[in-house]
């Protein structure tokens, strides 16, 4: 959360979908176990199996047979929802936890999301949805909640896995946990939203200027820049320098902001380096590559060099790997269960899938099953603005932008909503590929899938790295099918942080406080602060001079004056003051007042003793005395005795001039007003 300008901005609003692990999925296995519950004369027993047991052994047993409550935000449940002004939404992934706060009473923030990420970010709410109503189906509308099934006793039996997800590890995280929102509550949610075209400018309020650009991770994925009138901010979320699939990451966008908050680690696992906090410090000493110049031939050189790595061609190593060890199930005759939440990354594994086969004797089909795989596909497939430049210049010249357009035609690659669809139970052969939501193996397709596959050895199941594998293939052990554990690129890599922080050279680098042992080493060459969470961090007022643009009209109307302390020049003006695009305006009163009417403002200190010698030079006599006040302090009055009486009393706001002689008042007046810069 971000206060600039006095508005409260949120950077995305994600669920930590890896907690549905601690829930059983729905299945034939499953339903003996949960009727053959032991039934309970006391309705405060929870029907959770062993949980119990004194060992807290992880097994089948410990998971909850109840419908999936979601974690959100921690403390969202918290959040007074009225005082967020702005949300933006970096990614589908971080649009997933937007309903249950759009439907909060008092939410009137505005949301901006790019196309791209709004159209996807639906597809996957609309499929999460389908998907949960498996469970309201087998459970029923009125099941009591798993946050009902305990006591904070049995609570604190739980095995430390199953603990550790549902209460955190500081044990607070336990009012994160909300049923599922609606398909309703997604219509709502998604009529807020409003949309932006790469690097269209967005102005919130007259104040702030919002823009988009790719952050190189996903299809309309982006990093933010916010300009406000005297402060710059580039918001930089999980990027890559180069994909196969979407536009690269514009990292040029960002350079030389006031504030950069960087915020992408989704791809270091920090624990690697606990214990060894030297090497992981020897990573981001940035000693190579450091800026001699600030011309852009050498900003052109450091881009250079950190784009001398092609990333999309290591992705593309791992993708042929996975088409590879899946042809030699199918040759074994098992089936390949595919279920990643990564669109790029399937969109290219279809393309490899159609090679691969083609270049073997074997023939298998390949199935997409999801309520939205249709819409999905169809919607890549014109959609030109978030794509990589090969992408566009395919779609320019008139040829398929992803290989699956031609598949689905030739009837290699069939598509059904449902894995009980009666069109795919006429059509199905083993062996087959499959392709399906990831949803941490705990909803859809996936479930029925590993339940039929899980004892079979010659089948494959492909899993992306970033869930615990082993709590997630939990209620289907044991296993005999292969699992192959994959990770994708998902962010910039540690080593190549540096360099970019500093070619981008921003003012001030925010960076979790988390990172501070390993980034130590950049904050001696760049200024770096460290944030920590539910904690506020006040940023050092920006040197940043507003610019006001001053009507022609009225700036004909300025009288200059020269200050008596220093050369500056001053003078004084009344308008209508606006703010426009992130600018201020000074226009023309539409009735404005007479110059010669308006009253003389003075400012500064005046000295006693400076004031006695002004009077003396145009004939005014008196002698400085101090007095007694009614408070008991003291202080100087000067008591003017020629050519009348008069008293002055210098306070710290005001100068009190006593005296019957309106005339000796007049030139007490001018005498202090020589003392004094004046408008």
């Amino acid at each position: 959360m971000v206060n600039l300008c006095g508005f409260h901005i949120l950077f995305d609003c994600p669920l930590d979908l890896s907690a549905l692990t601690i829930f059983s999925p729905i299945s034939t296995s499953l339903y003996e176990h949960t009727s053959a519950a032991p039934s309970s004369d006391s309705l405060d027993t929870p029907v959770v199996g062993a949980m119990l047991e004194t060992e807290k052994l992880l097994d089948r047993t410990n998971l909850i047979p109840a419908e999936p409550y979601y974690k959100t935000v921690e403390r969202l449940h918290l959040w007074n929802a009225s005082l967020i002004d702005v949300v933006l939404i970096s990614s589908p992934m971080g649009m997933l936890g937007l309903p249950f706060l759009t439907r909060t009473d008092g939410f009137s923030a505005k949301i901006y999301a790019t196309e791209a990420t709004a159209r996807l970010g639906q597809f996957m709410m609309e499929d999460l949805v389908a998907m949960h109503m498996e469970f309201k189906q087998f459970y029923g509308p009125n099941e009591t909640s798993f946050l009902q099934l305990f006591k904070w006793e049995e609570l604190e039996a739980l095995p430390p896995a199953l603990k550790e997800i549902i209460l955190g590890k500081d044990g607070t995280e336990l009012g994160s946990w909300m049923p599922l929102y609606s398909a309703a509550d997604v219509r709502d949610c998604l009529r807020k939203v409003q949309t932006l075209k790469y690097a269209e400018e967005a102005c919130y309020n007259g104040t702030l200027i919002i823009k988009a650009f790719s952050s190189g991770l996903e299809i309309g994925s982006c990093n933010w820049s916010l300009k406000g009138p005297k402060r710059n901010i580039s918001y930089i979320s999980s990027s890559v320098f180069s994909s196969g699939v979407a536009m690269d990451f514009n990292f040029q966008a960002h350079l030389g902001s006031d504030v950069l908050i960087y915020s992408d680690f989704a791809s270091w696992n920090g624990t690697n380096c606990v214990g060894d906090e030297n090497s992981c410090s020897s990573l981001v000493t940035g000693g190579d590559c450091s800026i001699t110049g600030d011309n852009e031939y050498t900003r052109e050189l450091n881009a250079d060099s950190l784009l001398n790595f092609d990333e999309s061609s290591e992705e593309m190593e791992k993708l042929n790997f996975i088409c590879s060890c899946s042809m030699n199930s199918v040759k074994a005759g098992g089936s390949v269960l595919i279920p990643i939440g990564r669109l790029g990354i399937v969109l290219q594994l279809l393309e490899l899938f159609a090679l691969h086969i083609d270049s073997s004797d074997v023939k298998v089909p390949i199935f997409i099953i999801s309520s939205v795989a249709e819409e999905l596909l169809a919607y890549t497939s014109i959609l030109p603005e978030w794509l990589c430049k090969h992408r566009q210049e395919k779609l320019y010249s008139g040829k398929p932008v992803f290989g699956h357009e031609e598949l689905i035609k030739e009837k290699k690659i069939h598509i059904f909503p449902t894995v009980h669809s009666h069109e795919l139970l006429m059509m199905w052969q083993e062996p087959c590929i499959v392709v399906c939501p990831h949803w941490s193996l705990r909803l859809g397709p996936v479930v029925h899938l590993l339940q039929r596959w899980h004892a079979d050895p010659n089948s494959l199941l492909v899993l992306e790295e970033g869930i615990d594998t082993d709590l997630a293939l939990l209620p289907y052990k044991p296993i005999a099918m292969k699992v192959l554990e994959c990770s994708f690129l998902s962010g910039i890599k540690l080593e190549k942080v540096p360099p970019l922080l500093k070619m981008l050279q921003p003012k001030l680098i925010l960076l979790p406080d988390h990172t501070k042992p390993y980034f130590a080493p950049l904050s001696e060459s760049l200024p770096c602060l460290f944030y920590l969470e539910d904690e506020t961090l006040r940023l050092p007022n920006s040197n940043n001079l507003s610019e006001l643009h001053i009507a022609t009209d009225l700036a004909s109307q300025l009288t200059w004056s020269k200050m008596k302390n220093n050369e500056l020049t001053i003078s004084r003006l009344t308008g209508e003051l606006f703010v426009d695009n992130g600018k201020r305006y000074l226009l023309a009163e539409k009735r404005p007042m007479p110059y010669e009417i308006r009253p003389l403002v003075h400012w500064g200190k005046v000295d006693l003793e400076s004031l006695l010698l002004a009077l003396e030079k145009i004939g005014v006599k008196g002698s400085i005395e101090k007095v007694k006040s009614d408070d008991g302090y003291g202080s100087n009055v000067l008591n003017v005795f020629e050519p009348g009486k008069a008293l002055i009393q210098v306070k710290e706001t005001s100068i009190v001039i006593s005296t019957s002689d309106k005339s000796l008042a007049s030139l007490v007046s001018d005498a202090v007003h020589t003392l004094l810069d004046g408008i």
